[in-house]
């Protein structure tokens, strides 16, 4: 099963407000296992980003200047994620700024993100899992023991990963860490992952981080567990599990 797990920053909330994207972040999971594989890109909203916005991720319109534009990165950004399921937190938000950039684009090949990715929005996981409490991404990083320490400011590709670590989690956990190495990475295509955002440096999640723990019966809990189901069924003729 491949999945990617996705990030977006944009100019401002609304993109049928003409709104934007700025960056976009994914990591790739196969049968819930980080592979390295990863694909970002800084792109140039031909617009300027709103004042509220670089207070969220500090990405400004001067350092977004002489990047692409979506135009430039639609194929390989699709390439990447096509058949895969994609792992977002607001889903909604991102999908709807990715549609609508493809609408921009106008090219027949990609229509909206249905049309060629599954989608998993990890916030309706969360509400169904805890209701009536916080479900933002601080949040769940502080109820499953995830590090984002680093996560002083939104960005698409450190923020993606944290989800991923978030998602594994939430869902049972992970025996493997696999991650990219160094500060540039070839993704899909050759795109490499840029060395500064915004002027400073790409805060990436420690590569030799501990694994994410995984609870395991022992030999004796499992006998014990067969034992019990055994004096159920006798017990009561006929178990339902």
């Amino acid at each position: 099963m491949r999945q990617v797990v996705l990030d977006t920053e944009t100019t401002g909330l609304d993109p049928k407000s003409g709104h934007r994207i700025i960056e976009i972040g994914c990591v790739e999971l196969v049968n819930r296992k980080l592979t390295g594989r990863h694909y970002h890109q800084y792109i140039n909203p031909q617009r300027q980003v709103d004042d509220g916005a670089i207070e969220v991720h500090g990405i400004t319109n001067e350092y977004l200047a002489d990047k692409p534009v979506f135009a430039q990165i639609a194929d390989e950004f699709m390439t990447f994620c096509e058949g895969a399921e994609l792992v977002i937190h607001n889903a909604p938000f991102d999908v709807g700024f990715i549609d609508a950039e493809l609408r921009l684009l106008g090219n027949p090949r990609w229509r909206n993100v249905s049309a060629h990715c599954g989608v998993l929005d990890t916030l309706t996981l969360a509400r169904e899992k805890h209701p009536g409490q916080k479900n933002n991404l601080d949040a769940l990083c502080k109820r499953y023991f995830v590090d984002n320490s680093q996560r002083d400011l939104h960005g698409a590709l450190l923020d993606a990963e944290i989800l991923a670590d978030v998602y594994l989690m939430m869902t049972g956990g992970q025996t493997d860490l696999v991650l990219a190495q160094g500060d540039s990475q070839e993704g899909e295509g050759g795109n490499k992952v840029e060395s500064e955002t915004a002027g400073e440096a790409i805060r990436r999640l420690p590569a030799d981080r501990a694994p994410l723990l995984v609870a395991r019966a022992t030999p004796q809990e499992a006998e014990a567990h067969q034992s019990m189901l055994g004096l159920l069924e006798k017990s009561a003729g006929k178990h339902f599990w």
